[in-house]
C-alpha cells in the first residue's frame, strides 16, 4: 500500500493548458474514483501518476517518494487500460506472466505466481487460451491478472469497464470492489460514468475542465454538492434547475409569479439575489393539479423503470424529471401541480456556480442516510 500526493499539478500541451494545479491526496489502501466528463483531464492526470505523460509543473509523491523523473515500471505502479492491451498472439499464462519473464523471475516461481493471479481473478480453466477465444469480460480479467502479478503498491484503472456491456459491466464492478478488498492496495479508478464512481468508491473526485470541483464521500457529494456542474453531473435522472431570484422577505422564491419556499436562513442571507434552484427528481412531488403550493405543470412522458417510473413535466417549456415509485400512474397531456419540497432544495450563485451556505434540513438528510 501506497500514498499518493499530488501539489499543484499542471499539464499543457503548447499554450492549450489541461490541467489547472490540481492538489489531492490518495490515502494507503483506499479506492479512489476519479470521475468526470469527457475531455476533463481525469486520464491525463492518471497517465502523470503512471508515469506515461510528462508533468508540466508541480509534483507528484508515491509512498513518500517524488516520482515526477522515474520511468514507470520504478514508481510502483500497474495499470489497467480501456483496451485490455493484451498480447494476441500469447494465452493467457503467458499475458499474465509477461511482466515476471522480462524482470527474469525464475520459471518455476512465475508459473506459481500465474496458477495464483488466475485462481484470485477465476481464469484457472483458460490458461491456454489466447484472447481471441475470450469474452469481453474474461479479456479485462487477465489484464488485471498482469497488473496484480506484479504485486504493485498501486493498481491504476483507466475507464477498464467502458468496453463491456451492461450486466458484465455491473458484474466487474463487484468483481474489482473485491479484488480491492482483498489486496488492500492503493487503487485509483477513472471513469465518466457516474454509477460506477457511487458504487466503487470509498472517496469520489469530480472534475471538470481541468479543475477539481469536489472531494468526498458518494454520499457527501451526492446529498452535499459544492457547485451546480456536480449537482447536475452526479445523479440519475438529473437534478433539476430553475434559474429566479429570492424576493426580499428571503422566504421565498419568485418563479413567474409562484412563489416557492426555500430555507428561511438560506433566503435570507440571499434576499435579492439571482440564485439557480436545485432539486432532485426523487425529491420532487406529483399532486393534483390546484393544490395550494404546487406549481402548475404538463405531464409530457412517462419512463416505465419496472421498480418505479421517471413522470417528465414541462413548466414553461422547460423539461422537469420526477421520480416516483410504483404506483398512480400520470397520462402524458395531463395537469398536474409540482412541489418543491424547502428541505431539498439546493440553491447555487448564478454568477459562480458555486453553492450558497449550509442547508441544515440537508445536513441532517445526509447524516441519517449515511447512518441507515
Amino acid at each position: 500500500m501506497a500514498e499518493i500526493n499530488i501539489r499543484d499539478v499542471r499539464k499543457s500541451y503548447g499554450r492549450t493548458q489541461i490541467l489547472h494545479g490540481v492538489d489531492l491526496d490518495f490515502k494507503s489502501g483506499e479506492f479512489v474514483v476519479i470521475l468526470g466528463p469527457s475531455g476533463c483531464g481525469k486520464s491525463t492526470l492518471l497517465r502523470m501518476i503512471a508515469g506515461l505523460e510528462e508533468i508540466s509543473a508541480g509534483e507528484i509523491s508515491i509512498d513518500g517518494r517524488v516520482v515526477n523523473d522515474l520511468e514507470p515500471r520504478d514508481r510502483g505502479c500497474s495499470m489497467v487500460f480501456q483496451n485490455y492491451a493484451l498480447y494476441p498472439h500469447m494465452n493467457v499464462a503467458a499475458n499474465i506472466g509477461y511482466a515476471l519473464k522480462v524482470a527474469g523471475v525464475p520459471r518455476a516461481e512465475r508459473q506459481r505466481r500465474i496458477a495464483e493471479t488466475a485462481r484470485i481473478v477465476g481464469l484457472e480453466d483458460f490458461l491456454d487460451r489466447k484472447p481471441a477465444q475470450l469474452s469481453g469480460g474474461q479479456r479485462q480479467r487477465v489484464a488485471m491478472g498482469r497488473a496484480i502479478i506484479r504485486e504493485p503498491k498501486v493498481f491504476l484503472f483507466d475507464e477498464p469497464l467502458s468496453n463491456l456491456d451492461a450486466k458484465l459491466r455491473v458484474q466487474m464492478r463487484v468483481e474489482i470492489r473485491r479484488l480491492h478488498k482483498r489486496l488492500s492496495a492503493t487503487s485509483v479508478f477513472v471513469t465518466h460514468d457516474q454509477v460506477e464512481a457511487m458504487t466503487l468508491a470509498d472517496r469520489l473526485i469530480v472534475m471538470n475542465k481541468g479543475h477539481v470541483e469536489q472531494v468526498g464521500t458518494p454520499l457527501e457529494i451526492y446529498h452535499r454538492p459544492r457547485t451546480r456542474f456536480v449537482g447536475s453531473f452526479i445523479g440519475s435522472p438529473a437534478m433539476n434547475f430553475f434559474e429566479s431570484t429570492v424576493a426580499a422577505d428571503g422566504n421565498f422564491v419568485l418563479l413567474d409569479g409562484i412563489r416557492v419556499a426555500i430555507d428561511a436562513a438560506l433566503g435570507s442571507a440571499n434576499a435579492g439575489n439571482a440564485v439557480a434552484i436545485g432539486i432532485r427528481p426523487e425529491h420532487c412531488r406529483l399532486i393534483t393539479a390546484g393544490t395550494a403550493n404546487s406549481i402548475p405543470a404538463v405531464v409530457d412522458f412517462v419512463e416505465e423503470l419496472g421498480a418505479g417510473r421517471i413522470v417528465h413535466v414541462e413548466i414553461d417549456g422547460q423539461d422537469f424529471a420526477v421520480a416516483m415509485d410504483e404506483g398512480q400512474l400520470w397520462e402524458a397531456g395531463s395537469t398536474v401541480g409540482l412541489q418543491l419540497p424547502a428541505q431539498h432544495i439546493h440553491l447555487f450563485s448564478l454568477e459562480t456556480g458555486l453553492r450558497l451556505d449550509d442547508v441544515p434540513s440537508l445536513k441532517r438528510t445526509m447524516k441519517t442516510t449515511v447512518a441507515a
